[in-house]
């Protein structure tokens, strides 16, 4: 029921006073978005003084912008990677931060083929937790009645491992499952799971992926929003229901639990959850054993209101996808964050995924803003660029965002390229266009147009003993299988055609590239289970001539034409289908373990 209008927001009318609580911080921190900046910026600078790196730069205790911006350089990963190792190799002192690093995140961004390690402070916690806090108020503006039932949502932790000083490095998400702010959460009636702790904790993703589906079988007709973080990992679960249904159905009537779930205090949590109910195995049975499974989300979970997913980015490729198992539900993107930092949250999470912009939370850390021009040369430490302050940024242009952050991260590019859609307030509101520099992504995964190159080369020279070379190539991530997998289309030159390479020969190319890629790749290959085998797809010679006469019909000049080593416009995927004379699959895992690579 919605409070009184007396403390009504200008978002909407709140559902309880809990909310309008919320809304009216929202409105707080947006109304004076430049002076929480200020302010922040002050706090991080004054917290920090006496850090190494800000000492270096001669900041000399000053906490102002003009100071900030005059002595301190824009900052990528790699600028940063002598302290973060001196940190992840046991060093405690004041390096980066003034508190303690009390752990790495790990992103999904990658250096050297390994992932980043993100230095973060206990109080960064509560900063995200309250970002958090504010999401369901948002929500309850828009889909009301959401305290009256259940979240179905499939969260999982992921591996993690300790630095040669001994602290943890791991998934910002799985620090968030793992911390006591989730596991001793209050009672919320708005932000009820049907998963209990003990399946999201559970390391072995089968064990956790079958007991959250088998909880939210349970509570069916309590479900009103089905969510995942990522929209493939929403698929993956569907996939996963396609693959075990009978299984579940069996445990659901029999009220006992699949033998292959056997941590124990899984086993000894489902025991009080799981009761026999012949009638839904039925159901569960009728519906998972039709032919087509379009609408399965709603012929199952039939009161659900909207998917809570990130479709924004690269999982903008999945939306047909939960259009056509979802009979086409609002897909709901609510916050905006990364491992390096919290950002904002969607003010209208309802809208079309195409038209989702976020509002910065300007109390989360200090947000400048490089223009992007993706055809400048880039900058040099003797032309710096001219950064952008959050509430001067201009509507339809497009940034990198740059943040400094309590944890002691100053000026550092996070790679996510951001287009201004308009201002809440004075706080300005974005769409994510993409990362920077990312070719193919199914998953967490990003590689690019290097690391493609690097994989391509890797694999090829298997050819060399027959005499074969590949001419040209490009890339797909094709999401129509699930897990999606990256496919690579290869012209090659066989100078001997009695001698040419077998299928097993373009099989272990396959495997050889996957060897090449990436940990985030090799982990979403062997651990998650979020990305299939890489497939190579040869074609006729001739067809990357035909994709140049092609993109000249369309405009592109002669002079500059330049192959596109990753392709996803529908008529050139077609084109190059068309001309598949052989396909290959990786026959095996690529090697991964959760240690990184010294």
């Amino acid at each position: 029921m919605a409070v009184d209008s007396a403390i009504s927001s200008p978002l909407g009318p709140p559902a309880c006073e809990k909310d309008a609580k919320a809304l009216r911080f929202i409105e707080e921190m947006t109304r004076n978005a430049d002076s929480v900046q200020e302010r922040v910026l002050s706090d991080i600078l004054t917290q920090n003084s006496q850090t190494e790196y800000l000492r270096r730069f001669k900041l000399n205790r000053a906490t102002d912008r003009d100071s900030f911006k005059s002595k301190l350089p824009v900052i990528a990963y790699e600028d940063l990677q002598p302290e973060i190792q001196r940190i992840a190799n046991g060093d405690r002192s004041a390096i980066l931060s003034a508190h303690p690093i009390s752990e790495f995140l790990t992103s999904s961004g990658t250096s050297a083929g390994e992932r980043k390690l993100m230095p973060t402070i206990k109080e960064e916690l509560d900063r995200r937790q309250l970002l958090y806090s504010l999401l369901m108020p948002v929500m309850n503006l828009y889909v009301p009645g959401l305290d009256k039932g259940k979240g179905l949502y499939f969260l999982f932790v992921k591996s993690e491992t300790r630095t040669p000083g001994g602290l943890l490095a791991r998934p910002v998400l799985t620090s968030y499952y793992k911390s006591e702010h989730f596991k001793t959460r209050p009672y919320d009636p708005y932000n009820v799971y049907t998963s209990p702790n003990e399946a999201i904790l559970c390391p072995d993703s089968f064990q956790s992926m079958y007991t959250q589906m088998l909880c939210g079988l349970q509570d069916r007709h309590q479900v009103l929003r089905v969510g995942a973080v990522f929209a493939s990992g929403l698929l993956r679960a569907i996939r996963f229901l396609q693959l075990n249904w009978r299984q579940l159905s069996q445990d659901i009537e029999t009220g006992t639990l699949n033998q292959k779930v056997t941590d124990p205090s899984l086993r000894e949590c489902m025991g009080k959850i799981l009761k026999p109910d012949p009638e839904l195995a039925r159901f569960v049975r009728h519906e998972c054993s039709k032919e087509s499974w379009e609408g399965i989300i709603t012929r199952i979970w039939p009161n659900t209101k909207y998917l809570d997913v990130i479709v924004t980015g690269a999982m903008a490729q999945y939306i047909p996808t939960l259009d056509y198992y979802s009979g086409g539900l609002p897909k709901a993107c609510t916050m905006y964050a990364s491992s390096e930092c919290y950002f904002g949250l969607n003010l209208n999470p309802m809208c079309k995924p195409s038209e989702v912009s976020y509002t910065i939370m300007p109390n989360m850390a200090y947000f400048e803003f490089l223009p992007h021009d993706p055809n400048s040369a880039g900058f040099t430490r003797d032309s710096p660029p001219k950064l952008v302050d959050l509430v001067d940024v201009e509507i339809g242009k497009e940034y990198e965002l740059v943040i400094t952050t309590y944890a002691g991260l100053c000026r550092y590019r996070v790679g996510d390229i951001l287009r201004v859609t308009g201002f809440h307030n004075s706080a300005p509101q974005f769409h994510f266009v993409r990362r920077k520099n990312v070719l193919l992504s199914i998953d967490s995964d990003k590689t690019d147009e290097a690391e493609l190159q690097k994989a391509v080369e890797n694999a090829s020279r298997l050819l060399r003993e027959f005499n074969t070379s590949v001419v040209e190539y490009t890339s797909y991530a094709d999401t129509k299988t699930i897990p999606g997998h990256y496919v690579i289309y290869w012209e090659l030159l066989v100078k001997d055609a009695a001698n040419s390479p077998t299928d097993d020969v373009l099989k272990q190319c396959c495997l050889a590239m996957e060897e090449s890629m990436n940990s985030v790749y090799r982990q979403g290959r062997v651990a998650d289970n979020s990305i299939g085998p890489l497939e190579i797809r040869v074609v006729k010679n001739g067809t990357f001539e035909e994709l140049m006469d092609y993109a000249i019909s369309r405009g592109a000049s002669i002079n500059q034409y330049k192959v596109p080593r990753c392709v996803n416009f529908t008529p050139i995927v077609e084109l190059l289908d068309s001309r598949v004379v052989s396909t290959h699959f990786s026959p095996a895992l690529p090697h991964w373990t959760p240690e990184r690579r010294r």
